[in-house]
């Protein structure tokens, strides 16, 4: 009996010391799995490939449930390194993952499975996740003794915050009842204004940082693409709002407003395009830094689903559907960033597993 339970003892043991390592080093931003698997199933559903929406919102789902078990896991048996990561200038924008992963992936539950419930459910846990998480980070950051300088503290990360505050704006609007109740609309609104005041206060600073401070190959990480995705957001958001105006006196009346101020962020996001690219070239291609898998590689897959779906909103709040071709060709470099990086995902986890077993086995 004992030959028989041994490997079924170290497997469940192999598995705990898997388990708790992960939730023990988990990356605060690793919600961006998440994030960037709802914006791709939400374009594939806006495109017509119904089948691998739903396959992708299955992922996500998935993705979610797991990164939560860490999640809960890390905050019950290590908790001091929870509030090391809130405390800290480039790590701590990451918890703002968590917010707009489960905003992002109830907005996919309406739009690809009309579910109500699962949408409503997510809705209120985004909603507290946002009080949560914006008022703990900038408290901490901001009462914390010793800062780090602007080169060191600020990058793209840091507009995960208004990538957050855009998606709690974009579910609420998609809220099956929120025409029914217009402070629902009157929320979803203020949301979106927040939203862009958080985007042009620390854009202001990272472009400062990249245009007149040193910028290395090491420093140059991928969260820079939110410097296009939470515009790309903001756009989505935006126009939302605008395909729900008939609905709502308020915002006919702010909808001159909303119309101009929408297609300044996407005309922002469009620009942020080639310069992001140039600057992965010169990082990659000519300085020849290694492209290996790391969970922030999910923030460059994140920002292309969501230009996508953001553009073909737009196309059709602004009734220009000349402006259709751009999503249908985005869509698929979107898709193939995130197959690429899921690979390396899968890479990365099997070299894990291996490394946890010629551990144990020792």
């Amino acid at each position: 009996m004992l030959t028989l339970h041994l490997p079924v003892g170290r497997l469940t043991y192999r598995l705990i010391h898997l388990i708790r390592d992960g939730a023990a080093n988990l990356f605060p931003g690793y919600f961006a799995v998440v994030m960037a698997t709802g914006a791709t199933a939400i374009s594939s559903q806006l495109l017509g490939f119904v089948f691998l929406a739903r396959a992708l919102l299955g992922a996500g789902l998935i993705a979610l449930a797991t990164l939560w078990l860490l999640t809960l896991i890390r905050v019950i048996r290590f908790p001091h390194r929870v509030a090391q990561d809130m405390n800290s200038h480039s790590r701590g924008p990451g918890f703002f993952t968590l917010v707009a992963g489960n905003a992002i992936t109830g907005s996919a539950c309406w739009i690809i499975l009309h579910s109500a419930t699962m949408a409503t459910i997510l809705w209120g846990l985004a909603l507290f996740l946002w009080l949560t998480v914006m008022y703990s980070f900038f408290l901490a950051v901001t009462v914390r003794d010793r800062k780090p300088t602007l080169a060191d503290g600020i990058n793209g990360a840091w507009l995960l915050a208004a990538v957050a505050t855009h998606s709690v704006s974009i579910l609420t609007v998609l809220m099956p009842w929120s025409r029914l109740h217009p402070e629902l609309l009157l929320l979803a609104l203020c949301f979106f204004l927040l939203g862009c005041m958080l985007y042009l206060a620390i854009i202001t600073l990272i472009f400062y940082r990249l245009t007149f401070l040193q910028v290395t190959v090491e420093s140059l990480t991928p969260p820079y693409w939110i410097n296009m995705g939470a515009v790309a957001i903001t756009t989505l958001a935006g126009s939302t709002l605008i395909l729900a105006a008939p609905q709502n006196e308020l915002i006919q009346s702010v909808l001159p407003f909303l119309r101009g101020f929408t297609l300044l962020f996407w005309i922002t996001a469009t620009w942020w395009i080639p310069l992001l690219v140039g600057l992965t070239i010169w990082r990659h291609g000519i300085r020849r830094f290694p492209l290996r898998y790391e969970p922030q590689l999910w923030s460059i897959v994140f920002p292309l689903a969501m230009y996508t779906t953001g553009t073909w909103r737009l196309a059709e709040a602004l009734e220009q559907p000349i402006l259709l071709w751009i999503p249908r060709v985005t869509f698929w470099l979107a898709l193939l960033a995130w197959t690429l990086t899921s690979i390396g995902f899968w890479r990365h986890l099997h070299r894990q597993i291996q490394a946890s077993h010629n551990f144990m086995s020792k």
